[in-house]
């Protein structure tokens, strides 16, 4: 070890040859993140120099003959990389992450157990009436939107791990004051404070996870953000059963605490410290994510050279490179697409859809409802590597399409009974068909797609603001369609309506099709180079 043979000399070469040009760069821009590419660089190169092993950590990133990485040989080095990575320490780092999620699942389910008991409550200054209780469901909404705008700061200035552990407080702060509420205006500050919380998790959970996976277990981690969602609204669903208000929201405030705690013990990620020329403590970070045997000085290149690439901030004038609008407006797209598919319309009528069907038991709808959600995202999970994201949102979307489409024609034909006769109720199954093919159909591509194709694609510089942009327009849209859906009701009929959403679900399918990239399989710097139009580290 002590003598650097031919090898190692041929490989510290390349090193200093890429030494070179690191340093020229430098000098030209004065860029900070450059700056601490070449320190990084200097580095490496001072240690293939004395006959370090750098095959076992890096590919070769310059190329004497060609000035380019072999993409063969880049597939190969890959594969070879990840085949020494052991996944444990990462999926409890993900585990610790969907806390998040999971208490987020808590607050939109809270509302519909504890409504109807709250309507009911002996106390008058707690009693809602109807206007308030379409307030206490809706509100929500507002605080998710601040909460979504805070989250781009905070990921950009505090961290993606300090910014989950922070978001608990308002979670169990707005917990703890419904539980003490004494009146119907501790009851709305209650629930802004779990939507503030909600839009900032809403944004720093699919950061966390896209920048700690590795590119063989995204899809899969990232899918499990949707999955603890509906784990956690059908969860509060069956509580709701057997609890009152109060306990429920007890119960409620844990998930938030445990995420707080767990998360304390969980790593930065990488890519965050890298970027902020934090080396030692980002390999420190890989090290305890991919295990002791994987050499992780190799993916810390990997994401060096991406960050010396994109430069160190994020100005507006930024907005006119494609490799930044690009990737932002499809976030942004993908958000509203996913509310204009009529989630919302269908989860809406479920109750009366159910009463039809003579389910005396309206909880336990909700609780069936619940778990076909529950059963679908987690099939999305467990494919999603292998069947890729554009294949199960055209799935997904094509279900849907036809789903809606029969809504409709369910709701024209109970419209137009015959004279004397009373309506259709002979076509209750098809509105129940309608609802669950459509509730599988959203669970396995538009419910978590979505936000995993975000954390996936927006680049690393911008994900901050630019998440912050795509997280207000999906809840933007959630308050828009919630609160016009009533009137598009009134304009074109329910037939009308759902066969509006059944051409927004077609849309869905063209702009998949057309302007989604496949992010199977792919690092993320990878993909950041497909909206540059490179080749990528």
């Amino acid at each position: 070890d002590g003598e650097a043979g031919p090898h190692s000399r041929r490989v510290g070469g390349k090193h200093l040859l890429r030494l070179l040009v690191v340093k020229q760069s430098a000098r030209l821009t004065g860029d900070p993140c450059q700056r601490r590419t070449r320190e990084a660089a200097e580095d490496r190169g001072r240690s293939a120099a004395v006959g370090m092993d750098i095959q076992d950590e890096r590919q070769p990133l310059l190329e004497a003959e060609s000035g380019h990485p072999s993409p063969t040989g880049l597939i190969a080095e890959q594969d070879a990389y990840l085949s020494k990575v052991k996944n444990g320490k990462l999926y409890l780092a993900t585990f610790a992450a969907v806390l998040g999620p999971l208490s987020f699942g808590f607050v939109l389910g809270y509302s519909s157990p504890a409504i109807p008991k709250l309507m009911n409550d002996a106390n008058a200054r707690l009693r809602l009436n109807e206007d308030q209780a379409s307030w206490f469901g809706s509100i929500v909404t507002v605080g998710a939107a601040v909460g979504g705008l805070l989250g781009g700061w905070m990921v950009e200035k505090i961290g993606r791990k300090l910014s989950l552990m922070l978001c608990a407080l308002p979670f169990v702060f707005g917990f703890t004051i419904i539980i003490a509420a004494q009146n119907v205006f501790m009851l709305y500050v209650g629930r802004v404070l779990t939507g503030l919380a909600s839009g900032v998790t809403s944004l720093v959970v699919p950061l966390y996870i896209s920048e700690t996976a590795h590119e063989r277990v995204r899809g899969l981690l990232g899918s499990c953000i949707q999955l603890m969602v509906v784990l956690g609204i059908m969860g509060v669903y069956l509580a709701g059963m057997f609890m009152d208000w109060r306990w429920l929201a007890i119960c409620c405030s844990v998930p938030p605490t445990l995420m707080m705690v767990s998360m304390y013990f969980m790593p930065e990620t990488p890519r965050y410290l890298l970027f902020h020329g934090k080396r030692q403590e980002a390999e420190d970070a890989l090290r305890y994510l991919r295990g002791p045997d994987a050499p992780v000085e190799w993916e810390c290149a990997r994401i060096e050279d991406a960050c010396g690439e994109q430069g160190s901030s994020f100005r507006l004038s930024d907005l006119k490179d494609p490799g930044i609008y690009k990737p932002l407006m499809v976030g942004v797209m993908l958000m509203a697409f996913q509310q204009m598919t009529g989630i919302n319309a269908i989860m809406f009528y479920a109750q009366n859809i159910f009463e039809q069907a003579h389910f005396q038991n309206s909880d336990l709808a909700s609780v069936l409802v619940g778990l076909i959600q529950v059963v679908f995202t987690g099939i999305a999970a467990v494919i999603m590597d292998k069947a890729g994201r554009k294949v199960l949102l055209v799935i997904s979307g094509v279900a849907m399409i036809f789903s809606t489409a029969a809504f409709g024609v369910y709701f024209y034909l109970m419209s137009k009974p015959a004279v004397g006769a009373e309506p259709h109720q002979d076509l209750t199954w098809l509105a129940l068909a309608s609802m669950a093919i459509f509730i599988s159909g959203f669970a396995i591509g538009w419910g978590p797609i979505p936000w995993l194709i975000m954390s996936e694609v927006i680049p690393l510089r911008v994900r901050g603001f630019a998440s912050a942009a795509v997280v207000l327009t999906n809840w933007g849209m959630a308050f828009i369609v919630t609160k016009t859906f009533q009137n598009m009701m009134d304009v074109l009929t329910s037939a009308g309506t759902f066969w509006l959403f059944s051409g927004m679900c077609a849309l869905n399918i063209v702009f998949t099709i057309f302007f989604i990239p496949e992010t199977k399989g792919k690092t993320l710097e990878q993909i950041e180079a497909i909206f540059r139009g490179t080749s990528g580290p």
